[in-house]
């Protein structure tokens, strides 16, 4: 039971998602030999006031 875990930013649209689950579960069962419902994608967004790049919230970043 592979499991993809995407860690990001909050804001994506669930087009965004749904269409990067479909991408990624084809690319990964193609690469893992297994069959699409065994693989799962599991998303977390982050708030912007969580993330820091270089010492700087993403949130102070304009």
């Amino acid at each position: 039971m592979p499991v993809i875990r995407v860690e990001m930013l909050a804001g994506r649209t669930n087009e965004q998602k749904r269409t990067f689950a479909r991408e990624v579960t084809k690319l990964a069962c193609e690469t893992f030999n297994c069959k699409p419902d065994t693989l799962h994608v599991v998303f977390s967004e982050i708030p912007r006031n969580s993330w820091a790049t270089a010492g700087t919230l993403q949130s102070d970043k304009s």
